[in-house]
């Protein structure tokens, strides 16, 4: 009971930040008319290079955000594809404590094969857009609309008369903050991940008090949280749940060792898995000599942390096509790299 608790906790601390990160970018997008949106949808080069940026930096946050930016239509499937390969997760803290030199290098090569790859997708395949055309909840933006998001004299009526849909936020964010606290005091204190966790809690939360009912109600209650908000707490919880109970009848170190030609495919297929522990074990071996870099090289390319969590709340098909397209890279780097011999 008490790991389902922790499950429980973890999924409610990644659904906090997508939610907080889709909140943002619906707040950003009123007040700016939608300008950075088209801006940056015009700019191809742009989206690539914002995906293997946020991919790169260590933990999920990064892939979190552009997941967001997708799900809304604000950057291509390739920029996407080009996050995802980019991206180790929480491993990539692991690697740079082991062996931070070679995490470098580690880290510029699968920035660098997500970029082209990222570019390579959105060339060939043309229906890499239309994933999510279904399921594309674009930005509710009319021309007429202006949002005073600030409203001064407003802000003590608001809450004095306060409406359901903003207590049900406020009730959201408020327990999400008292569980990264708890999470917090009781799991070795505060690192990056959790202070750009409060961070962003704390700014969603005085988004939520201070706009005006119209944009709550419209955009963050009718958007966001109902179209949104339980898909993705389900499928983050129902992932992390059922990749636990995979993990306590799986010795996966023992297969491993007994067969040392299979483990480049083996690191390959729990790639796909969306979930950062697994691909642990491969770190940890190559730290201690046990496989070559182009195995670790693979999995990175393939493996995308708890990335793609949201995604698979957001769009099925999409996050099937992405994994396929990243094991094939992941699969002609990591053949490449042990046949020559690195």
């Amino acid at each position: 009971m008490k790991i389902v608790f922790e499950i429980l906790a973890h999924a409610l601390m990644i659904t906090s930040f997508v939610f907080t990160m889709m909140l943002l970018v619906e707040y950003i997008n009123v007040l700016t008319h939608g300008k950075w949106q088209r801006e940056l949808s015009e700019s191809k080069f742009g989206q690539y290079l914002l995906g293997v940026i946020l991919g790169a930096v260590p933990g999920c946050l990064g892939s979190f955000t552009v997941v967001s930016l997708y799900s809304h239509g604000v950057v291509s499937f390739g920029a996407l594809v080009a996050t995802m390969i980019a991206t180790s997760g929480d491993e990539a803290y692991v690697m740079f404590s082991m062996f931070p030199v070679k995490a470098v290098y580690l880290t510029l090569i699968i920035s660098a094969v997500g970029f082209i790859v990222g570019i390579l997708t959105d060339k060939l395949y043309k229906s890499g857009n239309k994933l999510i055309a279904g399921e594309l909840h674009g930005f509710e933006l009319h021309e007429e609309e202006h949002c005073d998001c600030l409203p001064d004299n407003n802000i003590i009526r608001q809450l004095k008369n306060i409406t359901f849909p903003r207590a049900l936020l406020i009730g959201v964010l408020i327990i999400f903050l008292l569980i990264l606290l708890t999470n917090a005091s009781e799991h070795g204190g505060w690192d990056w991940v959790k202070v750009t966790l409060l961070i962003s809690n704390l700014t969603a939360l005085f988004i939520v008090t201070t706009v005006p009912d119209h944009f709550l109600e419209k955009h963050l209650w009718q958007h966001v949280l109902k179209r949104h908000l339980l898909r993705i707490f389900l499928w983050t919880f129902g992932a992390l749940l059922i990749i636990h109970v995979l993990e306590s009848f799986l010795d996966l170190d023992a297969w491993i060792q007994a067969n040392y030609i299979t483990v480049l495919l083996l690191a390959v297929i729990i790639g796909i898995i969306p979930e950062s522990g697994p691909h642990l074990v491969f770190v940890t071996l190559f730290a201690n000599g046990s496989i070559p870099f182009s195995i670790l090289l693979a999995s990175s390319v393939v493996q995308d942390g708890h990335g793609t969590l949201p995604l698979l709340a957001v769009s099925k098909k999409s996050f099937v096509v992405l994994k396929i397209i990243n094991v094939v890279a992941g699969l002609l780097l990591g053949f490449a790299g042990y046949f020559f011999g690195f």
